[in-house]
């Protein structure tokens, strides 16, 4: 299934070329199709659910035929298309349903952590910790118990045979500074080793807090990169911030946050190396947890 999220950035893009190919406004397209200004900014910038009778009035409008009326036809439904991230409604919060789109039709997940563990790859005990520490922040955007489900979910999908390739770069800050309790964190290390064992697609490498990392500033915030399948659907970097994530699409954005990632990727450790780090942390915390420091 490709990602309904990509095929909306897409249709958008095609939407507003044949707007500018004609010398339109959007407040032109909205009267020519008796629909609201609003209703065809957000469709071209891909913040709504196309309504396919809505897109047909557009390419209309625009004497679209043929071939080009066919395949912005096709990319128009699979935008319309519903995942099983909408099964939940809003009570996963923003985030979650932004994130199970993404992935859905990705070829490659390329992530840089800076203070926790990947969502898609927590364990639900690991998950339900942090749930704990963000209700201290106030009011959950989300429901917890249909968040944390749908976390599980996008574990799932990860998963499965024909899953996208995963690769994180992990501070190693975040196996020190201890956020969640220690028998916790034991586990989530124990997952992450047996899930990249049994999926060798899925893999870690951790960056020393004291490793020399030359060629310019380093990120200032977590950051995600998504590949896919089509060329036609260009990669998109998603930015971490305290309140919401920061999605981007142009070119010239996303390609200073790859360049950023090879950095980092060249300066971590290799996953070889990263496996026995992780080993060697999980030994120390279970001894401390035996021990009962």
């Amino acid at each position: 299934m490709p990602s309904p999220y990509i095929c909306r950035l897409r249709l958008g893009r095609e939407l507003r070329r044949l707007r500018e190919e004609h010398n339109l406004t959007a407040g032109d397209v909205a009267r020519l199709t008796f629909q609201s200004r609003s209703k065809i900014s957000k469709m071209e910038n891909a913040q709504v659910r196309p309504d396919l009778a809505d897109v047909l009035k557009i390419l209309e409008v625009f004497e679209v035929t043929g071939r080009e009326w066919d395949r912005l036809f096709h990319l128009a439904r699979d935008a319309a298309e519903k995942g099983w991230w909408d099964r939940y409604g809003i009570s996963t919060g923003h985030r979650e349903r932004l994130f199970a789109s993404l992935e859905a039709g990705a070829a490659s997940i390329s992530v840089y952590s800076q203070t926790n563990f990947p969502a898609i790859l927590q364990t639900p005990e690991f998950t339900s910790a942090l749930i704990d520490l963000d209700r201290n922040q106030g009011p959950l955007g989300y429901r917890p118990e249909r968040m944390a489900n749908a976390r599980v979910q996008r574990q799932e999908h990860l998963l499965r045979p024909d899953g996208p390739r995963c690769e994180t770069v992990l501070e190693d800050s975040i196996l020190y500074r201890l956020n969640v309790p220690p028998a916790v964190m034991i586990a989530q290390i124990r997952h992450l080793l047996k899930v990249m064992s049994d999926h060798p697609r899925i893999t870690l490498r951790v960056l020393p807090h004291d490793v020399l990392i030359p060629g310019g500033l380093l990120p200032q915030a977590s950051f995600f990169l998504f590949t896919f399948p089509t060329p036609d659907d260009l990669p998109v970097a998603v930015v971490d911030t305290a309140t919401t994530d920061l999605v981007l699409t142009e070119s010239h954005d996303v390609d200073r946050y790859m360049k950023q990632y090879d950095r980092l990727r060249a300066a971590a450790l290799s996953p070889l190396d990263s496996t026995a780090f992780l080993k060697q942390v999980l030994a120390r915390l279970t001894e401390q947890a035996g021990s009962g420091r």
